[in-house]
């Protein structure tokens, strides 16, 4: 059981560190975090929590999992960086490694998971140009509503989420922004002979764990490959064992053109992600076109390596797609009216609250806090309930208790 917060002192000191020097583009949670392991996070007052945010699906492995941390801090000791200059010995193995584990011809190695939304629709355009013969700066790419791939000025060009892009513009052009789950919209969008991309996230996360029908993604994929226009699928929140599968797409066995990785690549120890593809899409981009000074720099290799192997060494999908129908089973008998809906696949899970008597996401939030586990809301109504997948079934149980009985405070 958690340790009920009371002394908020130490606390206090850094969050207003933080407030006064630092830019004021998020709002936390107030509680400070010193220390985590497995499942388990620890504030500077030494109460521990269960952590149900996961750094929003990056510490998919727990923690400061042991065999990551002992491939960091080996590699550290040995060589960290060369940039792209010149080679090394551990990139190479690593581009083996991730092309075979999922099946693709070639990997481009970056470092955030924007990066990797960036890396993509570049090489879609590249592709556009080079193999379907679209006019030069004549290219589309489809997005889906609600969609949210980062916060750089070519991922807001996309969304539709104000918050994202009022006050930031221009956009960037050569966006087609669709319903999301919506067959029909997206087939009218690909008759245009200049849209060489689809990209779309299997499971919607930010938008709070929004799940499309059974059989959209095999057949947002047959749409594609009739038009000849690329999927580009974003698994940096669903993917890596999160929902269940490895990837999102395995639920459907959907292969996409263009898959983007990150956050849990690392298990939350270093900011790594990776575009794969093959031979046809990849070759578009030649010496010079593209690159990272960090990207696939060796100690990034190493723990993404690892990061991979603990995925399948522990069978982390198999646990999330087993806890994630006995979390949504008894969220969905939890007797609160303040629940509204329920809904998620494997690990990745939300659930929508209806305010009461003034109090709403944030404060059922601030109550699991005090109760000893961590969510966020996003969109006001919305908590996102997503595990470190280490998570086992007499924890999920405990977790689910707190659930209950902060509710019931309302």
């Amino acid at each position: 059981m958690a340790i009920l917060m009371n002394d908020y002192k130490k606390s206090s000191h850094f969050i207003e560190l933080e407030d006064k020097f630092g830019a004021h583009n998020y709002h936390p949670i107030p509680v400070v975090l010193e220390r985590g392991e497995g499942v388990f996070l620890w504030d500077v007052d030494g109460n521990r929590y269960y952590d149900f945010l996961s750094a929003y699906s990056a510490v998919n492995q727990g923690h400061c999992h042991p065999k990551i941390i002992e491939a960091l801090t080996t590699q550290a000791q040995q060589l960290t960086l060369t940039s792209r200059a010149f080679y090394n010995n551990v990139l190479g193995e690593y581009e083996k490694y991730i092309t075979q584990y999922f099946g693709y011809d070639k990997v481009l190695p970056m470092n955030t998971g924007v990066e990797g939304g960036e890396t993509a629709v570049k090489l879609a355009r590249k592709w556009g140009y080079t193999i379907k013969n679209i006019p030069e700066n004549e290219a589309k790419i489809v997005f889906v509503q609600g969609n949210f791939w980062g916060r750089t000025i070519a991922a807001i060009s996309s969304s539709t989420d104000p918050t994202s892009y009022s006050g930031f513009g221009p956009f960037v052009s050569g966006y087609e922004i669709i319903p999301y789950n919506d067959l029909v919209a997206l087939e009218n969008a690909l008759k245009n002979p200049h849209v060489c991309a689809f990209m779309f996230e299997p499971i919607q996360g930010e938008a709070g764990v929004i799940v499309p029908d059974n059989g959209y993604i095999a057949a947002a994929k047959a749409l594609c490959e009739k038009y000849n226009v690329l999927m580009i699928a974003d698994e940096v929140q669903t993917g890596l064992g999160r929902t269940g599968k490895m990837l999102a797409c395995d639920h459907e066995n959907v292969k996409p053109d263009i898959l983007i990785l990150g956050k849990a690549l690392s298990g939350g120890v270093l900011p790594i992600s990776a575009v794969l593809c093959n031979n046809e899409i990849m070759l578009t981009i030649k010496p010079g076109e593209h690159g990272s000074t960090f990207g696939g720099n060796p100690l990034a290799c190493c723990v993404a390596m690892a990061a991979l192997k603990v995925l399948k060494e522990e069978k982390l999908a198999d646990n999330a797609a087993r806890l994630g129908l006995i979390l949504r089973r008894e969220l969905s008998e939890i007797q609160s009216d303040m629940i509204t809906a329920v809904r998620g696949k494997g690990l990745l899970n939300a659930i929508v609250i209806k305010p009461k008597n003034g109090k709403d996401a944030w404060d059922v939030c601030l109550a699991l806090m005090k109760n000893g586990l961590l969510a966020k809301p996003t969109h006001g109504d919305i908590i996102r309930f997503a595990p470190p997948l280490v998570m086992n079934e007499e924890q999920l149980m405990e977790c689910i208790g707190i659930i209950k009985r902060t509710l019931a405070q309302f």
